[in-house]
């Protein structure tokens, strides 16, 4: 099954009940109706962004309220660092309408990722965020590289690499560089592979738009040690490399 597949009637119909239990003055009725029978021809992103726009139809136009809804419609994290795309797949449209408007209210949006990431990712959705207030996301990005849960971690490095798949290019690594090294820094002895993997993807991208930056963290690296994660990351960042 092709992964717009699962976005269908039925799941139109389900997400509907889901919004309208903890948004009561949603339009169900409307979103439904917008929708049903016609996303059979668009591709996965088309129909996210229709659905995303039949909920900006159907609910208030009051941003802050709507996010303060959907952290109601989480439902239980993740327990494993797999199980992602498995089990909160479901919220992917959530986290399009937040990276369709989260700069409303950044603040909030970066509350409402932190706890959409422990379901499902929102590397897709922190962008914008990264994007228009670098600075003040990035240094929110540091604290959560020390969070106990790892997808919170995890979101810390994914959110801030250059070339993420599926989503435009984003240069705020080399633009906050100073923040960007310390977000990989304080991530590169992380003992989980879901997080290194990350982090050395990182490097990944870095080499490929600035090669002597990715060089230099590696250096600041070496100057204080190694480690197993350390060493994985490295061998992962540089495995294009000639």
């Amino acid at each position: 099954m092709k992964h717009k597949d699962h976005y269908n009637d039925d799941y139109i119909f389900n997400l509907s009940q889901k919004i309208l239990f903890v948004m009561p003055d949603f339009d169900e009725k409307t979103f439904c109706h917008s929708l049903i029978g016609r996303l059979d021809d668009k591709e996965l992103f088309a129909r996210f962004d229709c659905i995303v726009d039949a909920m900006q139809a159907s609910m208030t136009g009051d941003y802050s309220k709507n996010v303060q809804a959907f952290f109601n419609m989480l439902g239980p994290e993740l327990e494993h660092p797999e199980g992602m795309f498995n089990f909160g797949w479901w919220l992917w449209p959530i986290g399009r309408y937040v990276e369709r408007y989260g700069n409303e209210n950044y603040i909030l949006s970066l509350s409402f990722l932190k706890e959409l990431t422990k379901r499902f990712t929102g590397e897709y959705a922190i962008r914008p965020l990264l994007q228009e207030h670098p600075k003040e996301v990035m240094d929110e990005l540091i604290g959560w590289t020390t969070d106990k849960n790892v997808h919170v971690r995890r979101l810390a490095s994914e959110g801030v690499r250059i070339r993420l798949p599926w989503s435009q290019k984003l240069f705020v690594a080399l633009n906050e560089f100073e923040r960007y090294t310390t977000i990989l820094t304080k991530l590169k002895d992380d003992p989980e592979k879901f997080v290194q993997k990350s982090v050395g993807n990182n490097l990944n991208d870095l080499y490929k738009d600035a090669p002597e930056k990715a060089d230099f963290i590696i250096s600041q690296w070496e100057k204080t040690g190694k480690s197993k994660a350390q060493d994985w990351i490295i061998k992962h960042g540089r495995r294009n490399q000639k």
